[in-house]
């Protein structure tokens, strides 16, 4: 998967598929099926280290789980996510930040909201030779200016806002966008207006593509239930049962049995 075939995709009408991942032995697994792109998030600071925001990912954290996606989906279109305030310093620290994910393998980076600054950074992105992913709507690591996880946009006022963020990020020479807890409507507005993907997260059905959370998709976190998820796997009680099997039996002396030993 590259950057034409997605396009194609978008011109076609075909919708594009995205889920995070964060190992190696998921990413192998999704290797294997017909997802088109895989984003090692700054949710790996939530799903993976038991945070309760994506602030507290640093670029190390991020580097690491990219390496392993990397090396578990070679076949995947990969997008790193920058962390929280790793691109807000001077340009050449920022440069440095997309440069360490970059080494990894992935082929694209992500970084959140569309003010001058961020505007600013993407040209050099782009110009540098790296494809960028925006992401407007409810950016997670604004999360205390924002006052809680919550729907984005629903005045006239904020709706026109976020279409013109979507309109600079793809002047900006952004690929995609990820409108993430915005009206579904106005998703579908801003995904006929800029020629770039638009990848919904609790953004309705018309977005180009769709992501979510891999433990979210395959029921494994199921103390988080907002709106926008839909378990396709009942995970967390499969993984119990697996692991309970395996204690009956051990505490029965059935297992290791006999085609389990070396003898």
């Amino acid at each position: 998967m590259n950057l034409q075939n997605l396009a194609a995709k978008k011109a076609a009408g075909e919708p594009i598929t995205m889920l995070t991942c964060y190992d190696y032995t998921f990413a192998r697994l999704f290797n294997d099926t017909d997802l088109d792109m895989l984003l090692v998030g700054d949710s790996a600071a939530m799903t993976m280290h038991g945070y309760d925001s994506t602030v507290p990912a640093t670029l190390d954290m991020v580097v690491a789980h990219c390496r392993a996606v990397v090396r578990g989906a070679p076949d995947k279109f990969i997008i790193g996510d920058l962390p929280f305030l790793s691109y807000r310093s001077e340009l050449q620290a920022s440069m440095q930040a997309v440069m360490a994910l970059m080494q990894t393998g992935v082929q694209a980076v992500k970084l959140e909201g569309a003010d001058e600054h961020n505007l600013t950074l993407i040209r050099h992105i782009v110009d540098s030779g790296v494809p960028v992913m925006g992401h407007i709507g409810l950016t997670p690591q604004a999360v205390h200016q924002l006052g809680g996880y919550k729907v984005q946009g629903r005045e006239a006022a904020a709706q026109q806002a976020l279409l013109q963020q979507a309109k600079r990020l793809a002047d900006a020479g952004c690929f995609a966008v990820v409108l993430e807890c915005v009206p579904a409507s106005l998703a579908a507005k801003i995904t006929r207006t800029i020629p770039i993907l638009t990848i919904g997260i609790g953004a309705g059905e018309q977005c180009d593509g769709q992501v979510l959370v891999m433990q979210d998709l395959l029921g494994l976190n199921q103390d988080f239930k907002p709106k926008f998820v839909k378990p396709y796997l009942d995970g967390k009680r499969l993984v119990q049962v697996a692991v309970n099997d395996y204690i009956a039996e051990v505490a029965q002396r059935q297992f290791p049995d006999h085609d389990h030993c070396f003898h």
